[in-house]
């Protein structure tokens, strides 16, 4: 018997509902009820999501001759941000990711640090909300060794990703719970299919929190913020498109 998961469930409504889901994940599903769909779980608070779900478990992991001749690329490819195209001219050599906020020890830490750090590679699949999905291979830093070098401290509940891409001139940001924060398949990815990120697909880095769907995989990461509410991000809901979209900000399975 197969079991109907979120994910499942998305990805066929995508591939029948043709005009009804509009082009990118950078789109909104117009579809009420594709809206439904994303909406389902709403009622689960987060409190009992972490007790209904089994949010340790681990993402599937795939061979390398499954891996997607094609990966799209989804959302902004390019960001518009000044400072972000100097560093991309650049190489990123002068880019630094910095951790701040509720930590003991704030990090500035170059992509060279960031790539001599402990790498974790996984070959995953990426489950857009429009319908399509992609098996690739990430590499990047485990965002629990990041986490674990600010040294976060225990009033800390969430950790918010800012980015260099916007929207319409608001600047896009994500977030996940230190459970999904501190899960071994979390990683700040710096490459994708043994290569450097490409800009396309987030460079330098990207998350990859892989038992949730597409858009929570925040690219362009430019800071990293640990807090404890999250009514001090934007809308309040935790990212660009809960705050401004209504998407759930829980998207796993």
């Amino acid at each position: 018997m197969t079991i109907l998961t979120r994910r499942r469930l998305i990805a066929s409504l995508g591939a029948g509902a043709g005009g009804l889901l509009l082009s990118g994940c950078d789109r909104i599903v117009a579809s009420p009820s594709v809206k439904r769909v994303l909406g389902a779980g709403e009622g689960l608070t987060r409190r009992a999501q972490r007790v209904v779900l089994d949010r340790t478990a681990l993402a599937r992991e795939f061979a390398a001759s499954d891996m997607s001749p094609l990966f799209r690329t989804n959302g902004n490819t390019m960001p518009a941000d000044e400072g972000y195209q100097a560093h991309a001219a650049a190489r990123f050599r002068d880019w630094r990711l910095t951790i701040g906020g509720l930590v003991r020890r704030p990090q500035s830490l170059s992509m060279a640090q960031i790539r001599a750090m402990p790498a974790r590679t996984q070959i995953t699949r990426h489950d857009c909300v429009e319908g399509w999905s992609a098996i690739g291979r990430w590499t990047g830093l485990p965002l629990k060794l990041a986490l674990d070098a600010a040294g976060v401290l225990p009033s800390a509940r969430y950790v918010v990703f800012h980015c260099a891409d916007d929207f319409d001139g608001d600047a896009y940001y994500e977030s996940i719970d230190l459970i999904d924060a501190y899960h071994p398949q979390t990683i700040l990815a710096w490459g994708m299919n043994d290569q450097l990120l490409s800009i396309g697909h987030g460079a330098p880095l990207r998350l990859r929190v892989e038992r949730q769907l597409g858009y929570k995989q925040a690219k362009y990461i430019m800071r990293i913020e640990v807090i404890d509410d999250l009514a001090r991000v934007g809308g309040g809901r935790g990212g660009y498109w809960e705050d401004t979209a209504d998407y759930q900000w829980y998207a796993g399975i």
